[in-house]
């Protein structure tokens, strides 16, 4: 039996969705490659990969980006980077056979020649290194920069793999800052690759626990029969964060909590908890019904945006017992800036599985503590046998946490022990790393191998990011109004965001879970 195939099967969990097809060797350039993105995730991750023996021995990273750089040079800067910010240790040996499989290449992006010398030097690479003609394009770059890239890939012919090779673009996010960017940027990236070519990714879906969503839910079969608007009273998502825009106030300024997190990451959470059960594992089944939830989203319009969404900003206060600045204050933020900071959504699925059950989104910043969950909340059980109780009954939860303390906990209720009938609410509790006995790897390992593999599962699809700006366009634009715009709620730093969000929840009878 092959190494993967054991692996496989003593953790059913452990390749998530499906068995992965083998990554091939090829080419990784990633533009931007000086950038931030590029040493604390990118290349720690395709270290990691390269550490567990995941990565085919042929994989070349180029670096392509501005400075005068030898690849000497690339390589020590990667090599401290990686150190500090791998999720295991950088073992000598290994990364020493590690960097020689990596180069720099110097270059404006805007420069037609430097990516004629680009193509030059990368057959010159699959003749050396055997990566058989196999490009990965990663755009670690700012949305403005997608353009000049592509149309240059296109010019210099890179965008065409040669027979029995493939050539593919990595596009990170923001994909688009509404409908009309999104479909503009779409265009310009399918005028250079088609749409099976394009990888649009997301780091959420990368992370174990997320995609373990529909394992849990399709091959348990204690959960499926009860997945739906008659058992379950409303589903919570949450994305915390303790810190605040950390040097990143001119992209956020123009974009703030909505665009930034709700359009892409809760969104595609959502999306995994309401999708019905895919005609089979292959990325375009499982993304069809992910669509299919995003379309069904009752849009919120007019006055609507009031009453169902709030927006917060964090003023002055205090994390983990040290002062914070309000958001206003931040270095590059408009002293007098409407950017949210915080945003609370009451969404309802217009289907027939989720009619009438509202899911509850939370994402915010400089709130008491970094956890991004889902919880499941279902409905109480009659309450006829334990009336007489002092203590109402709590509801059963299920709980998905997706970060930092990944795993799965079940909320029940049991007697407690003693001669009198006391009952009080217990937990089942699963955590990743102790009951498979090794950490989860990196969301941005297994997103790297899928593209190396050609599984676009985990990525988003062009109608996805489409459909996810039209139902967030509504909201911005009534934000931004000039008349009659929806109240900004401001809330200290340190504290669980403005009053209104839990007001949102009150006016239902509900109430947010406390993380």
């Amino acid at each position: 039996m092959n190494r993967s195939a054991d692996q496989t099967q003593l953790n059913p969990l452990r390749e998530g969705l499906s068995t992965r097809a083998v990554p091939q060797p090829c080419t990784v350039v990633i533009f931007g490659a000086t950038g931030d993105l590029t040493h604390r995730k990118l290349v720690p991750a395709l270290y990691n990969l390269s550490a567990d023996g995941e990565l085919p021995p042929a994989v070349t990273v180029v670096g392509f980006a501005r400075r005068p750089k030898t690849d000497e040079e690339f390589r020590t800067e990667l090599a401290e980077a990686t150190k500090k910010f791998s999720r295991q240790g950088v073992r000598d040996e290994i990364w020493k056979t590690f960097a020689q499989s990596i180069y720099y290449h110097q270059s404006e992006f805007g420069d037609a020649a430097g990516y004629k010398t680009l193509a030059e030097r990368l057959e010159k690479i699959d003749t050396e290194r055997g990566t058989r003609g196999n490009r990965l394009f990663y755009l670690a770059v700012a949305p403005d920069q997608f353009e000049p890239i592509l149309k240059n890939l296109k010019a210099a012919g890179l965008n065409k793999a040669r027979e029995g090779s493939w050539a593919r673009v990595i596009v990170e996010k923001p994909f688009g800052t509404d409908l009309a960017s999104a479909r503009e940027l779409n265009r310009v990236v399918s005028d250079s690759f088609a749409e099976e070519q394009t990888y649009r990714i997301d780091h959420f879906l990368g992370k174990e626990t997320a995609q373990n969503i529909l394992v849990l839910r399709f091959a348990n079969a204690i959960f499926e029969p009860l997945w739906n608007t008659r058992y379950i009273d409303h589903v919570q998502i949450t994305a915390a964060e303790t810190l605040g825009v950390e040097g990143r106030a001119g992209y956020y300024e123009g974009s703030g909590a909505l665009r930034d997190m709700v359009q892409n990451h809760l969104l595609q959470l959502l999306c995994l908890i309401g999708m019905e059960p895919p005609t089979d594992l292959s990325a375009d089944a499982i993304r069809d019904e992910k669509v299919k939830v995003v379309r069904s989203l009752r849009r919120i319009v007019g006055p609507e945006v009031t009453v169902n969404a709030v927006r917060g900003q964090y003023a002055a206060g205090a994390i983990n017992g040290q002062p914070v600045v309000d958001y206003r204050k931040e270095q590059n933020v408009n002293p007098k800036s409407m950017t949210e900071t915080f945003v609370a959504l009451r969404i309802n699925i217009d289907n027939w599985r989720w009619a009438n059950m509202p899911v509850y989104l939370r994402v915010g910043k400089r709130l008491p503590k970094s956890a991004t969950e889902i919880s499941v909340h279902f409905k109480k059980a009659p309450a006829v046998l334990f009336n007489k109780e002092s203590v109402a009954l709590d509801q059963n939860v299920l709980v998905v946490r997706i970060q930092p303390d990944e795993g799965i906990s079940l909320r029940m209720q049991a007697k407690i022990p003693g001669t009198s009938l006391r009952i009080e609410p217990v937990k089942m509790d699963f955590h990743y790393g102790t009951s498979f006995g090794k950490a989860s790897p990196e969301a941005y390992e297994r997103l790297l191998l899928d593209a190396m593999s050609g599984d676009a599962t985990l990525f988003a699809r062009r109608d996805e990011v489409e459909e996810a700006w039209a139902f967030i366009d509504p909201i911005e634009q009534a934000w931004h109004a000039e008349k009659d715009a929806p109240e900004l709620y401001f809330y200290p730093a340190g504290s669980w965001g403005p009053e209104a969000a839990d007001e949102l929840l009150a006016r239902d009878g509900r109430a947010w879970r406390r993380l």
